[in-house]
């Protein structure tokens, strides 16, 4: 049975990363999905900017950055996205290889809706990908665009 806060419609994900590596491996942790997911990607906060502002692009469900992006860094786009009116209600989730406390505190100072280390691990990682999944396409009820 669907669950009634479950989307129909594919569900829309823009993951901002600069590791072709680390695309790869949330391609294929996505690709496990038992959820209809359309994973949009770029590879610096300039471009996810300008992805989300595009009136021609239908607005994403979720945001995946990175912090650590060449260029203006992630937690400067997050900045940018929760200070934009149009653009603030997208869930925007980090997700990156820092553990620094100095970043979590940042992340969440700056309205960030989640923090996620990457575990170093494949299969830890499609772990933290199909609890991603669960929690906010299953369970969290989300504005509608």
């Amino acid at each position: 049975m669907l669950n009634p806060n479950q989307k129909v419609h594919p569900i829309k994900i823009l993951l901002v990363e600069d590791n072709p590596g680390d695309v790869i491996l949330t391609q294929e942790a996505f690709f496990e999905s038992r959820l209809s997911i359309m994973l949009e990607t770029v590879e610096n906060a300039e471009d996810a900017l300008a992805y989300l502002r595009n009136d021609d692009k239908a607005v994403p469900d979720l945001v995946l950055m990175d912090i650590n992006l060449p260029g203006m860094s992630g937690l400067e786009a997050l900045t940018a996205i929760k200070e934009d009116l149009h653009l603030r209600r997208i869930p925007v989730v980090i997700l990156t290889t820092s553990s620094s406390d100095q970043d979590v505190l940042h992340a969440y100072d700056h309205y960030a809706n989640c923090y996620i280390t990457k575990p170093v691990q494949f299969e830890d990682f499609q772990n933290v990908i199909k609890g991603l999944e669960d929690f906010w396409f299953t369970i969290v009820r989300l504005p509608k665009p």
